[in-house]
């Protein structure tokens, strides 16, 4: 329901109603209003041309666009009944939308926070630049920390990555030609430990809103859990054990990282993919132990 990298844009109404009305499993929607954007896109270039100050950002792609979007498809839900759930919030002002006085499993509208968005504020672009562009895009030290309220208060169920790994080359380009979207898998788990060092999550609202929670909402089958019968899917931490963010040890292909020159206190030191050891201390197996999800639907 909003534009991003990729063209993956559903903008017709009256499809999106007839989604909504006949669709039985969880609508997982990006929510953006395009019209909203493109103004306000239309309005930069015309002061910038296509080198567009990346601070500018989450004033294109603005907290009114979000919440027109996301209060909308909200809205049909309700009419329609449809289990909604919404990707990626960015804004204080949406996180008003959702509830938090009954259980996940009752829930018909569920929301995601990703880690950008919980760690990153509009502060961050003169340092950061397009590395930081994402849709939607970061904003507010104030939007975070509302975030973080609906997160810890259970307005917010999940957090996720958006992982998108952009090589530098793409993203090293004016405001109009980066790519949004950055890689974040490697160090979604640490950046969340950090803020657990810090006092702000507990190791167990983590793993509930990373692994318990996503499990939960999309119905898959015997993931997301520690219980007998469960696959083992486990990530084994060290949490005192402090290491910087470096070229050196960035594990993905496209080479960089947001957290680049970060110290962070905790460590991934195994991961296990059903039942099977994928990842040892800074060495990956070469064995392909994946297997294809199944849901409870």
């Amino acid at each position: 329901l909003g534009s991003s990298t990729g063209n993956m844009l559903v903008d017709n109404e009256e499809v999106i109603e007839k989604i909504f009305r006949n669709t039985e499993m969880v609508i997982s929607a990006h929510c953006e209003d395009e019209t909203t954007i493109k103004k306000n896109l239309a309005n930069y270039i015309e002061q910038y041309g296509d080198d567009i100050p990346v601070k500018y950002h989450p004033l294109i792609r603005s907290a009114e666009a979000c919440y027109l979007s996301s209060s909308k498809a909200i809205a049909l839900a309700k009419k329609t009944g449809a289990r909604f759930h919404v990707f990626h919030l960015s804004t204080g002002i949406e996180t008003d939308l959702f509830r938090n006085d009954i259980p996940l499993e009752q829930k018909k509208i569920t929301a995601e926070v990703c880690i950008h968005h919980l760690w990153f504020s509009d502060k961050d672009y003169d340092s950061k630049g397009t590395l930081i562009k994402w849709n939607p895009a970061v904003k507010t030290a104030e939007d975070r920390s509302k975030l973080w309220d609906a997160l810890l208060d259970d307005r917010i169920d999940v957090i996720a990555t958006d992982h998108a790994p952009h090589t530098l080359e793409e993203k090293d380009n004016m405001y109009t030609q980066a790519p949004s979207g950055g890689p974040l898998v490697q160090h979604a788990l640490p950046a969340m430990l950090e803020k657990y060092h810090q006092g702000v999550i507990s190791l167990e609202k983590i793993v509930e809103k990373m692994c318990h929670n996503p499990a939960k909402l999309f119905q898959i089958n015997n993931r997301g859990f520690v219980k007998e019968g469960f696959f083992a899917d486990l990530a084994v931490v060290n949490l005192n054990d402090s290491w910087k963010v470096s070229k050196e040890n960035i594990a993905y292909k496209c080479g960089w990282s947001p957290f680049e020159e970060y110290t962070f206190k905790s460590k991934v030191s195994h991961t296990f993919l059903n039942g099977h050891l994928a990842y040892e201390k800074g060495r990956f197996s070469t064995q392909r132990n994946a297997k294809r999800l199944t849901f409870n639907r």
